[in-house]
């Protein structure tokens, strides 16, 4: 959806680059969410002490409640995965609500981010595969008996390409839509009254859209490293 006007494409203007702002508004909220998420982890970081804050201990609790989570899905190999699969849930949520803030657009209401977090979720399960099998990985993609590979080998490499496509499509999808939404009921509604509802569900949804990106992002980690049968 083109929004009327964006903070960061005026931003850019002012340096001689606002025709590619606006062209690729993505790129600059993707960037705007990296640097929101640096800043908040350094200061976290900086703030952490062996006598914890009432934050502190609030998102103690929230992080190491998730890696108790993820490990119960994955086992204990999955806990060196929790901090990228951590980040990348943190990112597409915060890319997630850019959408709700007004003059900000979401990065991922374009295909080419999601594909991006995609591709890096998927790849990182081979990653996590070789690493705890070795060679024997390849195992996972031949089937139960030798006589099937010529079967199971395409099949499993169409599976694994459809898991970057799934993961994508279904998070643009659902944040393209919402943007659809909120832009037609501005149109029809007015400005202030008529998105209200929208932009409670919006906040469910991008929160259900972020965890989902996780949970399916861990559960192919799962299954790299569980043994192939």
């Amino acid at each position: 959806m083109e929004h009327s006007y964006l903070i960061l494409t005026s931003l850019f203007e002012m340096i001689g680059l606002g025709e590619w702002a606006g062209t690729y508004p993505h790129v600059t909220y993707m960037w705007l969410c990296m640097i929101i998420l640096i800043f908040f982890g350094w200061l976290a970081g900086k703030s952490v002490s062996m006598v914890p804050k009432p934050a502190q201990n609030v998102f103690e609790v929230l992080i190491s409640g998730l890696e108790e989570f993820t490990v119960s899905i994955t086992g204990e190999e999955g806990r060196k995965s929790f901090p990228l699969v951590l980040t990348i849930f943190l990112f597409v949520l915060l890319g997630n609500l850019m959408g709700l803030v007004p003059s900000f657009s979401p990065p991922t209401a374009n295909l080419n981010t999601t594909l991006a977090c995609a591709v890096i979720a998927v790849g990182w399960t081979h990653v996590v595969g070789v690493r705890q099998h070795g060679f024997k990985y390849i195992k996972h993609f031949l089937g139960p008996v030798p006589a099937m590979i010529p079967l199971f080998f395409p099949i499993e490499i169409i599976g694994h390409a459809a898991r970057v496509l799934s993961l994508s499509f279904r998070l643009f999808g659902n944040m393209m839509g919402h943007e659809l939404v909120v832009g037609i009921l501005l149109t029809l509604g007015g400005m202030f009254l008529a998105p209200l509802p929208i932009m409670a569900l919006g906040t469910f949804v991008a929160l259900v859209q972020a965890f989902v990106f996780y949970l399916l992002s861990t559960m192919y980690i799962a299954g790299a490293i569980e043994d192939s049968h």
